[in-house]
């Protein structure tokens, strides 16, 4: 998952933290060791697992999440770590605090490494699935975003919606270019929201698309832009 922000905090190593983005459909490094499916979920144990990355503020952040991802085996890019971040309902991009661990760690019965690796293929199967995408694309709008903004930036939606949209939308190439040459600096959650639904009604050659409907104006005004591409 990647680093959006540190939170604020009174620590004097808040500048030196990395930031990176999620951009990937990749396939995590390698399956888990095997463990005895028989035992118990233990609190007590996934507690103590939480603390192998939490900071003295109890939080897992930045640093914290990078040698996470590095135990499960999974780039923080890579679009499991979205899944799991939803499933854990954290709201920060790049931290998890103890209550948001145990509660979504215990939802999902892993209590160490080996059981989330084996986790692994249930989350990436969440996104073939149609309602539990549409909860995750739409989660992921208020996850990615600044928090004091009530929109996404347009770099930001943009790699995100490659993310979500990109390999599955036959269209999002030529939206992408739309986004690149338009005079959008943001895209607010009416926007993100329609796009999603925009993509799974829409044909590629746009001809079922009703210009009478209550699309947003930036979905319009695509549109009308990518009909003159062909047009011309």
């Amino acid at each position: 998952m990647p680093v959006k922000k540190k939170r604020k905090s009174s620590g004097p190593d808040d500048s030196g933290l990395r930031k990176c983005k999620i951009t990937s459909f990749c396939r995590s490094q390698g399956p888990g060791r095997l463990i005895n499916m028989e035992d118990h979920f233990s609190s007590k144990k996934c507690l103590s697992w939480f603390y192998e990355y939490a900071g003295p503020d109890e939080i897992v952040g930045p640093e914290g999440m990078e040698k996470f991802c590095e135990d499960i085996g999974v780039e923080p890019e890579n679009i499991i770590m979205l899944v799991l971040a939803w499933k854990l309902e954290a709201p920060n991009m790049g931290f998890f605090t103890k209550e948001e661990w145990l509660k979504g760690m215990t939802l999902l019965q892993c209590d160490c490494t080996e059981r989330l690796q084996n986790k692994l293929d249930y989350l990436r199967s969440q996104l073939n699935d149609s309602t539990a995408f549409k909860n995750i694309y739409r989660y992921a709008f208020d996850f990615a975003r600044d928090k004091d903004q009530r929109s996404l930036d347009i770099d930001t939606a943009k790699s995100m919606l490659a993310l979500l949209l990109g390999r599955t939308w036959p269209l999002f190439p030529v939206f992408l270019q739309f986004l690149e040459q338009s005079k959008y600096k943001v895209m607010n959650k009416d926007q993100w929201y329609n796009v999603l639904e925009f993509s799974r009604t829409v044909h590629p050659d746009l001809s079922n698309y009703d210009e009478d409907g209550a699309w947003p104006v930036l979905l319009d005004e695509f549109v009308e832009w990518q009909k003159a591409r062909l047009a011309s």
